[in-house]
């Protein structure tokens, strides 16, 4: 279906931050108008958000993008973006690198970065300035959010003149945060995990700092383990190279702005005093909050709205800009009429269970393991023992990016594994598997084959004859499936994706892989677009 006169625009996007100026993009590169609707009319210059990875950068490449985001970084690359955890104090005896995510580049297009989310948010702000159908209204809050079965209601005014305006649309994504309304008036419940933790955000200025943190080469962030904290983690980090800094922490519970000596708290993080000048003081409540669901009718929910998380690994940001790409392809999909009818349905389906792993299996499960680790073993009780398993969690530290792959392999619009679920628990791997990203290959031509993917669907056919195509371009044709056909040989490395033919969706992950020439290209085809394999009754439907 197309959208009508009466509406304002197709989508409606509550919410400019990075995941709701990313949806956009994705959007209005497939000739969708939308319009965002954001209450502040510049980024606010709190330094969070700061860690993309590589595949979120992946995301940037195709949203025209990464150059600009690349130039607009606060430390310089020479420097390094890499990270350490220490045991005690920063300046003490034990560290190890940690989070190391050049340790799987390789199965990734682009490398990974590191800037402050406000940074973030101007560069995605100036790329979708320059596409015609977004359209962005700056300083408006909305009030309300209804639906009915011919769209969806926004109610917004003006913060400044306190004018008031309804727009129409057929969908509304509220990426409006953790205290999302679209979320609550859509009547989407949140499972909460409260851990029962004030947290304390500090953004300060130091020089004296940069020069007692020299001495680690090429790292921006620093994670703090110390005992009386029970694995809770002191997490410093760069803004820039050489000034600004912040740093989050558990506080006792009813600390506020007054009654706490916070120069004296980074000083004993860090073990050392240094020169302080506060720029922020903040707090926030330590919990993991999952949405129930993602998807309310015409309503749906992406970012911290769907799903909230301390900052322990950098999974936030890229969390939400995953969910971004996955909801943009699927919306396209139907506003242009070759979705399935299950294809909406597929995006909580596929993202929900991943933002339950991620929290499950990797920021509550360190919390765990740490306050573990400290309870167990004590230098100055025991220093051979403390120090061989200290050096055991440096292993522990490159097995945890290793196994975080988020991966749709249970899903039912890939060929994968129904009975394992979407999970972002996995391994990297160059063999092409259905459910998983696909990894880069070079080309016979010399290019990359991520530079020859386009919006829609692509077929990799690796010497495999015209027939072996000829079913997915027809179905294609029938269905008005956007799909590119890319023929090359299966040798230069190619053959590592151990399947002749590949279907990959318009989000890079494969929805098919096989050596099977004789394969039916139609069932395959619209299992990939939501017409195929039924979903299990859902309260998302449609109104």
């Amino acid at each position: 279906m197309s959208g009508g006169k009466q509406h304002d625009a197709q989508v409606i996007i509550v919410g400019g931050g990075p995941v709701g100026m990313g949806l956009a993009i994705e959007l209005g590169q497939r000739g969708i108008r939308c319009v965002v609707v954001e209450r502040y009319t510049s980024p606010q210059p709190i330094p969070k958000g700061q860690n993309l990875t590589q595949r979120t950068m992946e995301h940037f490449y195709f949203w025209g993008a990464e150059k600009a985001l690349r130039a607009a970084r606060t430390i310089p690359r020479e420097y390094g973006i890499g990270g350490l955890t220490a045991y005690k104090t920063l300046l003490g005896k034990y560290a190890y690198d940690w989070l190391q995510r050049e340790l799987v580049r390789p199965f990734y297009f682009t490398d990974n970065e590191r800037l402050p989310q406000y940074a973030t948010e101007a560069v995605l702000r100036q790329r979708a300035a320059e596409i015609p159908e977004v359209s962005m209204l700056y300083g408006w809050s909305v009030e309300e959010v209804s639906q009915g079965h011919d769209g969806v209601h926004v109610v917004m005014s003006e913060r400044e003149q306190r004018d008031r305006r309804v727009l129409h649309a057929q969908y509304v994504v509220g990426s409006d945060g953790s205290r999302s309304l679209v979320r609550e008036q859509s009547g989407i419940t949140q499972t909460c995990s409260d851990h029962d933790r004030l947290m304390v955000l500090l953004v300060f200025r130091s020089k004296g700092l940069h020069q007692l943190l020299e001495r680690f080469s090429g790292k921006s962030y620093y994670n703090v383990l110390d005992p009386e904290l029970k694995g809770y983690w002191k997490f410093l980090g760069r803004v820039d190279l050489g000034t600004r800094w912040f740093f989050h922490a558990p506080v006792p519970l009813g600390t506020h702005k007054d009654n706490f000596d916070f120069r004296q708290y980074l000083h004993s993080a860090i073990g050392a005093e240094f020169d302080v000048e506060f720029e922020h003081i903040g707090f926030w409540e330590l919990r993991v909050a999952t949405a129930d669901i993602y998807r309310k009718g015409r309503i749906f929910i992406a970012g911290d709205a769907a799903h909230s998380h301390p900052p322990y690994g950098g999974y936030g940001i890229n969390t939400g800009l995953e969910d971004a790409a996955n909801l943009g392809w699927k919306l396209a999909a139907a506003l242009q009429g070759w979705a399935g009818s299950k294809l909406l349905d597929t995006y909580d389906e596929e993202r929900r269970p991943v933002f339950q792993s991620t929290a499950r299996d990797f920021i509550e499960r360190a919390i765990s393991a740490d306050k573990h680790f400290l309870d167990r073993f004590n230098p100055d009780r025991d220093r051979s023992t403390f120090e061989r398993e200290w050096k055991a969690r440096s292993s522990g530290a490159k097995a945890e990016i290793n196994a975080f792959e988020p991966n749709y392999r249970g899903s039912s619009l890939v060929w994968g594994e129904p009975e394992s679920g979407c999970s972002a628990l996995g391994s990297h791997s160059f063999v092409a598997r259905a459910g998983h990203h696909l990894a880069p290959v070079l080309l016979s031509s010399g290019r990359n084959l991520f530079e020859e993917l386009g919006q829609g669907f692509c077929l990799l056919g690796l010497d495999v004859h015209e027939e072996a195509l000829k079913s997915f371009e027809v179905s294609a044709k029938q269905r008005s499936v956007p799909l590119k056909i890319i023929r090359d040989t299966c040798d230069e490395g190619r053959e590592q994706y151990q399947a002749r033919l590949i279907l990959i969706r318009p989000d890079q992950f494969v929805a098919w892989a096989s050596s099977d020439s004789g394969a039916d290209g139609a069932e395959i085809l619209e299992r990939a677009i939501g017409a195929g394999q039924q979903l299990a009754p859902s309260s998302a439907l449609q109104p």
